[in-house]
């Protein structure tokens, strides 16, 4: 068993180091997406199972998403395009592309819920797919461009 982990691990540094720069950074936006996304859905469950009898779903996808966003910042940031300076600039863009996807979402559950008669924790993890996918083409071709 050892030397298989052995062989396998040395496979992957290899592949790792054939990796662009390039693809480097969408593996890391991807893995980071993918944090965000399991990090926001797991702060609107927990707040939704916590709240539900006493706050409304809509406001619950408020409070969450306030949570999510400045972890989602921060990981995209640091993590993913490891800019310097602007942050201001690139701050407001980043909320451009979350508001924009967070009005998709608010119209999104609320169709899901109130229409669809589907309930908000299974409501939003469908959502989240359609709004991740969103928000990749804002922030990789606006967020956190260069231009």
């Amino acid at each position: 068993f050892k030397l298989f982990r052995k062989s396998v691990m040395k496979r992957l540094v290899d592949l790792a180091t054939k990796i662009s720069p390039e693809n480097r950074k969408k593996i890391r936006y991807l893995a980071v997406g993918f944090w965000n996304t399991v990090f926001s859905y797991a702060a609107f469950v927990l707040l939704y199972y916590l709240t539900h009898s006493r706050l409304h779903y809509m406001f619950i996808l408020v409070l969450s998403q306030i949570v999510g966003l400045t972890n989602a910042y921060i990981c995209y940031k640091l993590i993913v395009f490891k800019t310097k300076g602007n942050i201001i600039r690139e701050y407001l863009r980043f909320y451009v592309v979350y508001g924009t996807t967070f009005i998709v979402n608010l119209v999104l559950i609320g169709l899901f819920v109130e229409v669809l008669g589907i309930n908000p924790v299974i409501s939003q993890g469908i959502i989240a797919i359609i709004v991740v996918t969103m928000a990749y083409f804002g922030h990789s071709r606006f967020s956190f461009s260069a231009k």
